[in-house]
């Protein structure tokens, strides 16, 4: 059963990359649901496919749900750049002898912006806006002592002004623990899905097939877009715990990233861990455009007897488009 599950995950993986070889930046849309989530992983420069083991699984594996004890809610803010926001909720429960269900939602908005036209350049008087959105569900299970697997449907949805796109995606992802110590061997692939297409009044026109010359009334008619392909994204990582004492941890990670739209990039990253109270952490993104650093931290403190506050922070370099901030906070109880 699980050689099966692992090789239906590549197969997926190599038939939905297979014609990634040759970059297609700019042919996919969508492009929203490649900003990862969680301020944690994010410090640790988007290493996550085999370290997630919270209520941010459902966006990096779905199958690191399983680390989820009892419940777990968690909202994400990201200062993106060009004053565009992002913002996350999850939340995650896990029920006994059944497994991990989870939710989360997912809105990308910007501030309203004048429309201008050619022949009005300094703007029209009136205004656009642009979001976009994905609601899912997701479902992981411990099927061995060694083996995890979890999935997530969800539904996408963009808008530019009065024209709407909206389709289904989904998210598979494993996780192996290998029995060499602490290492671990993560794989997840998502946003696999249908393509997606424009639709809205501002594309409905009138047409005459004749330009007025005869005596036949205009038809009406659309304008037709071009439908696109999701972002859909393959990723294979390790992990590996070092203890220096009884209350001192590093988590070291590396992950190989291939997306359908971009060639194959990398990432590196350490998080350091105090008593399980204090983090701090680092990464390193190899082969993008314009990232490369992060840093970032975290606390988690009781509140209660039963109930956690976590909070995190993490910067990340975007070279010539400058730096992003993202933050992080949850509760797991």
């Amino acid at each position: 059963m699980l050689k099966k599950l692992l090789w239906l995950l590549l197969f997926l993986a190599w038939a939905g990359t297979a014609s990634a070889e040759i970059s297609r930046v700019g042919a996919t849309g969508a492009q929203f649901l490649k900003i990862g989530v969680g301020s944690k992983y994010q410090g640790m420069g988007d290493a996550a496919v085999a370290v997630a083991n919270d209520v941010y699984s459902m966006y990096w594996n779905p199958a690191g749900l399983v680390g989820v004890e009892y419940s777990q809610v968690s909202f994400t803010n990201v200062n993106y750049v060009l004053d565009i926001d992002l913002n996350h909720f999850a939340l995650a429960k896990y029920f006994e002898d059944v497994g991990v269900f989870g939710v989360t939602a997912t809105m990308l908005s910007m501030d309203e912006q004048e429309i201008t036209t050619f022949e009005e350049q300094d703007g029209t008087g009136d205004f656009y806006s642009a979001a976009s959105y994905t609601v899912g569900v997701s479902y992981a299970r411990q099927l061995t002592d060694r083996f995890a697997f979890g999935a997530t449907a969800k539904y996408v949805g963009e808008r530019i002004h009065k024209e709407n796109a909206h389709g289904f995606a989904f998210d598979f992802g494993t996780l192996l623990f290998t029995g060499f110590r602490s290492l671990r061997l993560g794989m997840s692939i998502s946003n696999m899905g249908p393509k997606m297409q424009f639709s809205g009044p501002d594309l409905e026109v009138s047409y005459d097939p004749l330009q007025g010359q005869g005596t036949n009334h205009a038809i009406g008619a659309a304008v037709k877009t071009t439908s696109y392909d999701l972002p859909m994204t393959f990723r294979v990582g390790l992990a590996y715990d070092l203890k220096f004492g009884s209350r001192s941890l590093m988590i070291l990670a590396a992950e190989v990233t291939h997306p359908n739209d971009q060639s194959q990039q990398g990432s590196l990253g350490a998080q350091w861990g105090w008593d399980d109270k204090f983090f701090l952490r680092g990464g390193y993104k190899l082969n993008y455009d314009e990232q490369s650093l992060s840093l970032g931290g975290g606390l988690a403190t009781p509140l209660s007897d039963n109930t956690t506050l976590h909070v995190d922070y993490a910067w990340q370099d975007y070279g010539r488009l400058d730096y992003t901030h993202r933050f992080s906070v949850g509760f797991s109880f």
